[in-house]
């Protein structure tokens, strides 16, 4: 309309007064007034994502749009209409420095880039706070920032502040979320002008809680992860919860669930099992020793009844009683007095389990075991007069024909990878209606000590895992592979004694190569053969007294095609290797050398070892930090700053012994290359001795009216020693040293002691004779 095209939509003013922002905020204008001088429509916020109504300051005047005059807006309709207009429209105002924002969905820009501020320096604070249960996504759009500038995204309502982000891991597009309902934004600026621009979309999201983890022995159930839903925690049978079994996920800041995961440990010793049908029983945990003077003394009860008309049938899992100190009691009823189907000190553990009589069993578990652990793993299944009762097979599987096994049902048995079925049937037959029973037993899957494996896949078992295998065993197994392959073995499990020892051969019989021989426990490693056969021999100590139960060993092998060559290495890094051989085949060995100016960390040589593994980790060339040894010097010592060490930009100074001088430099200094090791400034010196000619040192004694600079204390400098313009001064007498360089260095000397002369001419005549003297003694021995 007219009217439309004459106001239009509401222009914001994105630098308005802070005052106007929000009531309560920080009333420090910074960059928040217009340039003076500016004529801006006046811009009421109420907060970002609310309509926005903006009414023009102009005075009234006619005003023409699409060729029709409008008067001046002086009547109700016509108000009306502007506001109309104006709120169809949703406008997100960009909020300026330092706010407290609370809104869904909002906007959050820097301060004006042209515009100056008298604060230095510049610092805007961004709150925003939605509501419980939901976080904050904030949206980078925009990110032009400086190095005097900085900007951090913080979460607050947890534990503690929480780094989001900051100007070094922003990205233009990026999207952050906090954890919690409250978020700040801080930015600061060194400058007073020419400030980074960053524009920032922010809105509400909603929060949950962390899946709970399902609990060792049970299992979880979650209707719902966000604030308000449950998570329902079970235990297996013969586990019970220990804790809260329902948690609510809070409504919170950082939404939490109202108790921690709970335990799932085995039942307590004994308990009432009403309406049973499918379950377990387990052995407790010992009790502590500090509450039972007895040590592992205690005696547990179950009473398991199923529905009348029902009967019980009990499987014996796993059984470890010490034969003299613990005992099981099966009774069919429900007190100590009834029928007895089990004694274990009377029975041997039946393979085909127990049945009830009626509906309810009573069992009894005593126990005084203070050295060897009781295991103890019994299986339950209710089942009624029409119908067999479910079989099992421990470490094996089995497929029905008819899931409820009723009369004529058939079950198919096979034993898990690495057991053998032994005993009873592996297809057995639902009969009688009178009294429905199974025909044949359940077999057994067990272990064996040896055997000849010829699957291109499958497991090899300690005796009678996973319960331990016994003392004295010697078992070989053997395994047949394709001629065209290899076998590769992964020793998942090795848990043996020390005394015990696993060996593998890389062929058909004990007398192949051996790879390795283990003893003790290790972590999980592979092995591969050289050919397509792999012979495993287990031996257990007969006579090993410390015999406690151990785990024992898992192994699974599988077909793989022929590679005899160890894993290829990575080249050297500022080195080179040289190889024995054209590959890595077994017995190859890998030589390491490093470049100048590096040297080895580690072993130089590493051989392929016949497992195809390499004996050695692989070296690495570190770069060499400093100068060699310069050694010390003869007839001197030397100084060395600093003192730990050769490192680059050390300095060694030398020095001579008494009689001795330098002949090369009193110092050098340790420099750096890029190439090549790092290199002494010059080579190191060497203490000679001093090279002196012949020289007549006059000491003079002031007896008379000689003068005191006759003492030519200058000649013993040995820089002119012929220079006696002034030789001798008449004295009552003169001492003369006589001296040869090489005495010198021996510290040998030899007076001539000249006594008092008053004439120059008898003076002069000795210093001739004692020329001629010094030279005799030079051409024929040493003075």
């Amino acid at each position: 309309t007219a009217k439309e095209g004459a106001h239009g939509p509401p222009v914001a003013n994105p630098w308005f007064k802070h005052s106007a922002l929000i009531a309560g905020t920080t009333t420090k204008p910074i960059q928040a007034v217009p340039q003076l001088g500016q004529t801006e429509p006046a811009a009421t916020v109420m907060l970002p994502g609310v309509l926005t109504t903006a009414l023009t300051s102009s005075p009234p005047a006619s005003q023409s749009g699409a060729g029709k005059t409008v008067t001046s807006p002086t009547e109700e309709e016509t108000t009306t209409t502007l506001i109309t207009t104006t709120t169809i429209t949703t406008v997100h105002m960009p909020v300026q420095c330092n706010a407290s924002l609370s809104g869904m969905e909002g906007i959050v820009e820097s301060p004006n880039p042209l515009s100056s501020s008298p604060y230095s320096p510049l610092e805007c604070i961004y709150s925003i706070t939605v509501y419980p249960g939901y976080g904050v996504e904030i949206q980078v759009r925009h990110l032009n920032l400086s190095k005097d500038e900085s900007l951090t995204i913080l979460g607050y309502g947890g534990t503690g502040p929480e780094l989001l982000a900051n100007e070094t891991l922003m990205r233009e597009g990026q999207v952050i979320r906090s954890s919690t309902n409250q978020v700040q934004i801080y930015y600061r600026s060194l400058r007073q002008t020419d400030h980074g621009v960053f524009s920032l979309h922010y809105q509400a999201f909603l929060l949950s809680c962390l899946f709970p983890l399902s609990p060792d022995g049970g299992g979880v159930t979650v209707t719902d992860i966000h604030p308000g839903g449950h998570a329902h925690f079970h235990c297996d049978p013969g586990f019970q919860v220990r804790g809260h079994e329902v948690a609510t996920c809070l409504n919170m800041t950082q939404p939490h669930w109202s108790s921690p995961e709970p335990q799932c440990v085995a039942v307590s010793c004994g308990g009432w099992i009403r309406n049973a049908t499918v379950g377990r029983i387990f052995s407790p945990p010992p009790p502590s020793t500090s509450n039972h003077s007895n040590g592992n003394n205690f005696s547990c009860h179950w009473l398991l009844e199923a529905k009348e008309g029902h009967r019980l049938h009990l499987h014996f899992e796993r059984v470890a009683l010490d034969e003299d100190n613990d005992k099981l009691i099966v009774r069919s009823g429900n007190n100590s007095m009834a029928p007895l189907l089990f004694d274990s000190d009377l029975d041997d553990v039946p393979e085909r389990g127990i049945v009830s009589e009626g509906f309810i069993l009573y069992l009894e578990l005593t126990a005084d075991s203070s050295f060897i652990p009781l295991l103890l793993a019994l299986r339950y299944e209710a089942f009624d007069g029409e119908h067999c009762y479910e079989p099992y097979l421990p470490h094996g599987n089995f497929s029905s024909s008819d899931i409820t096994f009723p009369l004529g049902t058939t079950v198919i048995f096979s034993c898990s990878p690495g057991f053998v079925m032994e005993q009873g049937s592996g297809v057995i037959e639902c009969v009688d209606p009178s009294d429905p029973h199974w025909n044949e037993s359940e077999p057994v899957c067990k272990a064996l000590c040896g055997g000849e494996l010829t699957d291109p896949s499958s497991t090899v078992l300690s005796p009678d895992w996973p319960q331990s295998y016994s003392k004295g065993q010697d078992c070989v197994w053997q395994i047949h592979g394709n001629e065209e392959k290899r076998i590769e073995l992964d020793i998942q499990i090795l848990n043996i004694r020390h005394n015990d020892v696993l060996t593998i051969f890389d062929g058909h019989d004990l007398m192949s190569h051996v790879i390795g021989q283990y003893l003790g426990s290790r972590e999980r490693f592979q092995v591969v053969s050289g050919g397509s056969e792999v012979t495993i021999q287990f031996q257990s100590d007969p006579d090993d007294s410390s015999f406690i139960l151990s785990q024992g060993f898992l192994i699974h092998y599988r077909e793989v095609e022929p590679n005899d060559t160890c894993p290829a290495l990575p080249q050297i890094e500022f080195g080179w290797i040289s190889s024995s051989h054209t590959s890595p085949v077994r017995g190859s060995v890998l030589t390491y050398q490093c470049q100048p100016g590096y040297d080895i960390s580690g072993s130089d040589i590493i051989t392929c070892q016949w497992d195809l593994s390499w004996s050695n980790s692989p070296p690495t060339c570190i770069k060499v930090q400093q100068c060699p040894d310069p050694g010390e010097v003869v007839n001197g010592a030397r100084s060395v700053r600093p003192e730990s060490g050769f490192a680059v930009g050390t300095v060694v100074r030398f020095s001579c012994n008494q009689g001795y001088q330098l002949e090369g430099p009193g110092q050098i200094s340790c420099h750096g290359r890029d190439t090549g090791t790092p290199k002494w400034s010059d080579r190191s010196p060497k203490c000679v001795c001093e090279s002196l000619p012949w020289v007549f040192v006059c000491v003079l004694r002031w007896i008379s009216n000689c003068n005191p600079m006759g003492l030519y204390s200058a000649f013993r400098k040995y820089s002119h020693p012929l220079n006696f313009s002034t030789f001798c001064c008449v004295t009552r007498w003169i001492k003369i040293d006589v001296i040869k360089n090489s005495n010198i260095c021996k510290n040998k000397f030899k007076k001539i002691y000249i006594y008092e002369n008053k004439t120059l001419i008898y003076c002069i005549a000795l210093f001739l004779s004692l020329s001629l003297y010094l030279y005799f003694l030079s051409q024929n021995s040493e003075v």
